[in-house]
């Protein structure tokens, strides 16, 4: 029960939620909201357009796949990565926070320039694409960048970095791969059915759904900020406390 509760603590003091859910309360809206399956869908739905339906499960199915090995490496080894080059966990969050706040503030005032961007990066090469040649975009440009772009992988670093400080880091990434993999099957089914979907919602919906999710991630941008620039005061304070004694 005592280590039980230790371990609540350790998420409450990471994620600001008193239990174990609040790893994944903080990691599956950003990751959902940066992805944004429902508009990417629509999008989807046009470079796709032409091709038979089982072409198009096939290749909803491996942009799935990739854009869940993508958050997955960034979750796990991202952080990693960084620390080889020197680069601190607060200065990790410092940037990772201005990244995600500036793009969801570009999301929540023009998401149909976003919408134009990832159409763009889509759309890259011939418009007329034989089924072959288009699984051959399942990866880029269609899972990277235009699914999992930098913005997605910066937060997916910036929430590893978000680790306990204790000994329980393979529960904590277990739950962020949770909701990076959830994120992921949403892709799926969204590209899926992205027909349906965009005969659902319409232009006007999906960019209101945007809009809500880009004002989600500019909280956790922040809230990254946040983090990461409490985290350098810290270790100023202690480092001057050092020096005095």
């Amino acid at each position: 029960m005592t280590s039980h509760a230790g371990l609540l603590t350790h998420f409450s003091t990471v994620v600001g939620l008193p239990s174990l859910s609040g790893a994944f309360l903080m990691a599956f809206p950003a990751l959902f909201s940066i992805v944004n399956p429902l508009g990417a869908a629509l999008i989807f739905a046009q470079v796709t357009a032409g091709h038979d339906r089982r072409t198009c499960m096939v290749l909803a199915r491996k942009v799935a796949f990739y854009s869940a090995m993508l958050m997955l490496a960034s979750i796990w080894i991202g952080g990693l990565v960084l620390s080889f080059f020197g680069i601190t966990i607060d200065a990790l969050r410092i940037a990772g926070g201005l990244v995600v706040a500036v793009r969801a503030w570009a999301l929540l005032q023009a998401p149909e320039t976003e919408e134009a961007r990832k159409q763009a990066q889509a759309s890259q090469g011939s418009t007329a694409q034989a089924s072959s040649n288009m699984m051959g975009q399942a990866f880029f440009p269609l899972t990277m960048p235009f699914t999992v772009g930098p913005g997605t992988i910066a937060v997916a670093i910036a929430l590893g970095s978000e680790g306990p400080p204790g000994g329980h880091h393979l529960v904590f990434y277990g739950v962020l791969s949770l909701a990076g993999m959830l994120v992921a099957a949403i892709v799926w089914a969204a590209y899926t059915y992205a027909d349906q979907l965009l005969c659902l919602l319409g232009t006007t919906g999906t960019r209101i759904v945007s809009r809500l999710a880009a004002l989600i991630l500019l909280s956790i941008g922040v809230q990254i900020l946040i983090t990461g620039i409490q985290g350098v005061i810290l270790s100023s304070a202690r480092a001057v406390l050092l020096m005095v004694n």
